[in-house]
């Protein structure tokens, strides 16, 4: 897992513009108004080596009672909770403020390594960050986040401070487990475990934060991690809950394979697909766990019934695993362990460039690219650059000549030949620079 620095100050202080310099292109939208960054929003970079994921948040407003400044103090609070460091930017041209003193106090009480930033400081000058080091946060760093200024300073005190404890060999893989409220996750993760630990009731939104486990089994280290269920946005309705769904979705991000679990006896719902669908975007590999398999009155096609279903409900990710449990009689609950080790599996193949450049071409002859005003896409050369999700890209004539149907053809054809069930992949195309 990834250290994660977190971006945290009062609003129009310039933590997007920071957040957009070192990502290298514009993710958070920038305007000279507050309120602008209502959401966290997160991008992987690298310094000196050193991989990390920045997240940007909502400005903090400690007195306001506004209903929108509340929900972008749980987002930033959130990412506080979760961050291995935190950047506190202050503005520099507007000097030190009430607010930046409560916003310091509430960073001390995280007790997280924090990082104190004076943005906006074009000329740099000691005297302008003097009255700063009445937060009692250690040095500031003065930055100029729009001219590019301090930028390198800011992240060589933020990797500094990134944690070295245990190993990710040893929490072993993480899976998390989500859902809709009441579809038996708890039941489920109780039923790995063997144990009871996490309560267990039949009142939906008893668990309202994730969870984390390790556990060893046959000799292989896991790390389970039971979340709070997700319910439609409208449907949450106080900030704790708001909070804990919010918790639920950092897991997803975190882990290593998902699993989906969803209530046979409702069968798979509009929320379900939407959560699945967030798993699918984040790169996760997972499998859809169908619960309380016990209750349900079946025939020898109850089951082909019910992929013919999932089939048609998760068009967008036809390369979905299932299986059938019952997390309260223990039916086929040891096979979700095996099946989360596969799709983990298939999320970190490697095809070789050889064999890769070979197939796409055959299948770029067997049926070739539609034409666009006399222009058709040309492939040079393709590789596979990461996984996790498997991500393969490939360099070409002219990337806008790729329709997203031939993209999707091209992807079938690597899975034809090879078995990424239960995972995303990912093909990129890009264009190739003519030599002189």
């Amino acid at each position: 897992m990834k250290p994660l620095i977190a971006i945290v100050g009062r609003p129009n202080v310039g933590k997007s513009t920071f957040f957009n310099k070192v990502v290298g292109r514009k993710i958070s939208i920038t305007e000279n108004r507050p309120g602008v960054t209502r959401d966290r929003i997160y991008a992987d970079a690298e310094w000196r080596g050193k991989p990390f994921t920045l997240v940007d948040t909502g400005g903090l407003e400690t007195g306001s009672d506004d209903t929108m400044w509340k929900q972008i103090a749980l987002q930033a609070n959130l990412a506080i909770s979760t961050a291995d460091v935190i950047l506190f930017f202050t503005d520099g041209r507007e000097g030190l403020t009430s607010s930046d003193r409560d916003v310091a106090e509430l960073l001390r009480r995280s007790q997280k390594p924090v990082v104190l930033v004076v943005n906006k400081v074009d000329e740099y000058s000691a005297d302008k960050l003097f009255e700063f080091y009445a937060l009692g946060l250690g040095d500031p760093v003065a930055v100029s986040a729009e001219h590019s200024r301090g930028i390198g300073d800011a992240l060589d005190r933020a990797v500094e401070n990134f944690p070295r404890g245990e190993s990710e060999e040893e929490e072993g893989l993480k899976i998390a487990v989500v859902g809709k409220p009441n579809a038996g996750k708890s039941s489920l993760v109780n039923k790995i475990l063997g144990s009871e630990r996490s309560i267990v009731t039949p009142i939906a939104g008893t668990t309202r934060d994730a969870i984390d486990t390790r556990f060893e089994r046959e000799g292989k280290k896991y790390t389970i991690i039971d979340t709070a269920g997700i319910r439609r946005k409208r449907s949450v309705n106080d900030d704790v809950e708001y909070y804990s769904v919010l918790r639920a979705f950092d897991a997803v991000r975190r882990a290593d394979v998902v699993l989906l679990v969803v209530d046979a006896g409702e069968g798979l719902t509009e929320q379900d697909v939407r959560i699945i669908g967030m798993v699918h975007e984040e790169g996760k590999p997972s499998v859809v766990v169908m619960n309380k398999w016990d209750l349900i009155e079946k025939d020898t096609h109850t089951v082909e019934k019910f992929e013919e279903k999932l089939k048609a409900d998760l068009k967008f990710m036809d390369y979905y695993r299932s299986v059938y449990i019952s997390a309260k009689t223990g039916q086929r609950v040891d096979k979700v362990l095996s099946l989360a080790e596969e799709v983990y599996a298939h999320a970190n193949f490697r095809v070789s460039t050889s064999a890769l450049n070979e197939l796409l071409s055959d299948a770029m002859r067997i049926s070739e690219p539609p034409s666009y005003q006399g222009r058709r896409l040309k492939m040079y050369f393709s590789s596979q650059v990461s996984v996790c999700p498997p991500t393969f890209v490939l360099m070409v004539n002219d990337e806008t000549l790729l329709h997203f149907s031939y993209a999707r053809y091209l992807e079938n054809a690597i899975r034809s030949a090879y078995d990424f069930s239960g995972t995303p992949v990912r093909v990129i195309v890009r264009n190739k620079k003519e030599e002189a």
